[in-house]
């Protein structure tokens, strides 16, 4: 018999071969005592310390599926070396690239302006009426716009035509150069020429030692004035400080960010008093669609003994 536990943090139960026991378990709660016995475990949405603990107590663990894009929190947790991570990429594809061009479409289009605007029952005149499609050092619109995309993944592939069209011109940026889905796609050492013509920086970089603060100063200070920042990828992709010193400075135009170094951002962050900074409290995914064929296809695949999808390299 085959054990594999699955959090209640999702809804509903896989299609699993017969001779595979599927076991219910609370994310918040001290390990079931199944885990003692468990070959596999689906995570999403577990603590830190109650993972910890499910790592310690699930000895007998060969696979670990998380459901998460990024798997840094399960490689974190103590699982044993030989243990196969597979990760949850494709399925918060569509939930974040939506997410994103909803940030991107804020600051654009000023919507935290109008907001405030709103808030003082004042009319934002400055912001209606009449306007120039590119007034002198702002972007107000996507059309005809440099969209530059940090990280050019699945969750890319799937933002960049929604982002064309809207009649945004995007260049994608990842460790090999090359055209992808119909986008050129460069590699990080021409950063140098392309963010001076960006117009929205957008972050999808993941969380590894090489990505620590990537976008930093020098990035910062290669975009012009009236850039963009949105950052979905990761938190500790972002230098914080530099970017608020940018935003204050006027260095750039301004930011909105799902992600940080520490969540939930902490109450004494600068950041959540910025005017030009749109806080979002890591919303972009949450949402694993197709979390079920995902897990059903590695379970048939673990009992058969056959390459798992999504493993992660370590």
């Amino acid at each position: 018999m085959t054990t594999i536990l699955v959090p209640r943090t999702v809804d509903g139960v896989p299609p699993v071969p017969d001779g595979v026991r599927v076991v219910p378990y609370d994310v918040d709660a001290p390990p079931p005592s199944a885990a003692a016995d468990a070959d596999a475990v689906v995570v999403w949405g577990n603590p830190a310390d109650r993972l910890a603990e499910l790592a310690a107590a699930a000895r007998r663990v060969r696979w670990v599926q998380t459901l998460a894009a990024g798997p840094d929190a399960v490689l974190a947790a103590g699982f044993g070396r030989g243990v196969v991570v597979t990760n949850g990429r494709g399925l918060h594809d569509a939930t974040v690239a939506e997410h994103v061009l909803a940030l991107t479409l804020a600051c654009v289009r000023r919507v935290p302006d109008l907001l405030r605007a709103q808030a003082e029952h004042r009319w934002a005149g400055e912001l209606g009426g009449l306007q120039p499609l590119h007034p002198a050092g702002e972007v107000r619109t996507l059309v005809g716009a440099h969209v530059t995309v940090w990280g050019f993944g699945s969750i890319a592939a799937r933002l960049a035509p929604l982002l064309a069209g809207l009649g945004a011109r995007v260049t994608g940026v990842a460790t090999t150069p090359g055209e992808r889905h119909g986008f050129p796609v460069v590699t990080p050492a021409v950063l140098p020429d392309v963010l001076p013509r960006t117009d929205v920086l957008i972050g999808l970089l993941p969380a590894l030692d090489a990505t620590r603060h990537a976008i930093g100063p020098r990035v910062l200070d290669l975009l012009p004035s009236r850039a963009w920042v949105v950052n979905a990828g990761r938190g500790t992709t972002l230098d914080e400080a530099a970017l608020l010193a940018a935003v204050r400075t006027g260095a750039v135009a301004g930011a909105a960010l799902d992600v940080f170094e520490t969540e939930p951002l902490p109450p004494g962050s600068p950041l959540w008093d910025e005017p030009r900074v749109l806080v979002s409290p890591h919303a972009a995914g949450g949402r694993p669609v197709g979390w079920q064929d995902l897990v059903a296809d590695n379970v048939a695949r673990f009992v058969a003994r056959e390459p798992l999808r999504n493993v992660v390299t370590r």
